[in-house]
């Protein structure tokens, strides 16, 4: 009987016997996050998470909010998501994130399509489709104020990234906000015309793995083996040779498109090949002030929840500093793994 206790009080008490060896993360269908459509399929994700003794399961969610969404549920460890989404869903909604990699920053990757005109300022009056508090909302709000206008002016009409070219495909829809690469099909239409895009306002929309900083720090193994894949995976896609070649084609068929294709949503993509390019820009000024506008504009959209008495009631900590409560900090950009790459040290 007291051995049966003693072995019933080990298994309670000792860590290693809780200890997880398995994981998951899930993206949804982006140009800048397709690498880890390849990574999982070349087996490059598998080595790493040999390299360190576990396993992770890459998973793909055709719905981009819905991916967000089960992470913070708690039902994958990480997810590929935008700067902004990470602070209104998961960090507002009390689960601690952190920004792993920091892959690329939309430069062009997303816009704002019309019908019949290329003038921006003809969208005054009119019905908006848009994924609704997303970066898409965001960048529609950007857009309006360099034409003396705001969200009172248009009529926002919350849909699905799923159904975006289905929606825009229909006579009684004429302006719609979204991302490559429904972006690209949509502008391809006939009398489609992007009136705005993300090129106007650089490093604001960043594109990242965003994993939960509670596992982050008892696992850190699979930080350093996501970190190790994606780094591998960047260097194979951005070089000239056939291999590269390979994989770019390979993300384009997997996005829907071709390697031309694919190679278009990069030319408006500023990607971080290297860790040190990605490290460039998490451990600069411009994340802390792009998160201040990020944050002001989730607060006046409701989205830091009903309890936030103002835009710094979560807390964000980069490099540079912390935006908001320190008390309450729930995004964290760390370079840490970022650096451990850079430094050969992974």
């Amino acid at each position: 009987m007291k051995r049966l206790l003693a072995l019933v009080l080990t298994m309670v008490l000792s860590p290693s016997v809780m200890a997880r060896d398995s994981f998951q993360i899930c993206w949804s269908i982006y140009v800048g996050w397709m690498p880890w459509a390849y990574a999982d399929q070349q087996g490059i994700v598998d080595k790493w998470a040999k390299k360190y003794g576990i396993e992770i399961d890459v998973v793909q969610i055709n719905d981009y909010v819905e991916s967000i969404n089960q992470y913070t549920a708690g039902q994958f460890d990480a997810c590929t998501m935008t700067n902004m989404d990470a602070l209104t869903i998961p960090a507002a909604g009390g689960v601690d994130s952190t920004a792993l990699i920091v892959g690329d920053y939309s430069n062009g990757n997303d816009g704002i399509v019309l019908k019949g005109t290329s003038n921006l300022a003809d969208i005054k009056g009119q019905s908006v489709n848009l994924v609704e508090l997303s970066v898409s909302h965001y960048l529609l709000a950007r857009a309006l104020e360099t034409v003396g206008m705001s969200e009172a002016d248009v009529q926002v009409v919350n849909t699905s990234d799923a159904d975006m070219v289905a929606v825009y495909s229909t006579d009684d829809v004429s302006a719609v906000v979204t991302w490559n690469p429904l972006l690209s099909e949509i502008a391809a239409m006939p009398d489609s015309h992007v009136v705005y895009d993300s090129a106007s306002t650089p490093g604001e929309i960043i594109d990242m793995l965003v994993i939960n900083t509670e596992t982050l720090a008892e696992y850190p193994a699979l930080g350093k083996a996501l970190v190790g894949a994606w780094y591998e995976t960047m260097a194979l896609m951005s070089g000239n040779d056939a291999a590269a070649v390979e994989a770019r084609t390979f993300l384009g068929e997997a996005s829907g498109t071709d390697l031309e294709g694919y190679e278009a949503q990069l030319a408006s993509t500023q990607m971080f090949y290297t860790p040190a390019e990605a490290l460039a820009l998490t451990e600069s000024k411009v994340v802390l002030e792009t998160m201040e506008k990020v944050a002001e504009f989730s607060f006046d959209h409701g989205l830091l929840g009903d309890g936030a008495p103002d835009a710094g009631f979560i807390g964000i900590e980069t490099p540079a500093g912390t935006f908001g409560s320190s008390a309450n900090v729930k995004l964290r950009f760390d370079p840490t793994y970022m650096k451990m790459a850079a430094e050969g040290q992974l």
